[in-house]
């Protein structure tokens, strides 16, 4: 039966299973890397710089039919906006575009930035037409061909 003089030994209860949260890391990593190769990025030069209405009415009217003309301006590597070879200013870039505007209401104006053109330096000619009076400007880019 029972001895009082013994007594008894208790054992502890098995610990509670922990939740490890390393899995569910693991899949949301390779769930991550797996969206990110996977996905498609947006191409920023889909954003328009005028709305529909300011497009040509007639689509057989091309630029060189523009009764303004057109004013390419290039924004190279280093953020300086060159114009028939020769940089410009922000100031001297205003300039030119009231000059050309006094000559030509209708002009047209093209930037094209180069791919490692600084944002800031595009944003910068953008606003300069944009004091100067400019409403039909358009930011073109190059496509590599394939």
């Amino acid at each position: 039966m029972h001895d009082p003089s013994m007594t008894l030994l208790k054992r502890p209860g098995p610990p509670k299973a922990l939740i490890s949260l390393v899995p569910m890391i693991d899949v949301m990593l390779i769930l991550l890397v797996f969206f990110m190769v996977t996905s498609t990025y947006l191409n920023l030069d889909m954003i328009p710089a005028v709305a529909q209405a300011d497009d040509l009415a007639d689509p057989s009217e091309s630029a060189s039919d523009t009764p303004g003309g057109t004013l390419l301006i290039r924004i190279g590597a280093d953020g300086v906006p060159t114009s028939q070879g020769r940089g410009h200013d922000l100031q001297s870039l205003e300039t030119l575009f009231s000059d050309r505007l006094r000559t030509s209401p209708q002009l047209r104006v093209l930037v094209l930035p180069s791919g490692a053109a600084d944002m800031q330096a595009l944003v910068s000619v953008m606003d300069t037409a944009t004091r100067s009076g400019v409403t039909n400007l358009r930011i073109v880019r190059l496509e590599a061909a394939e």
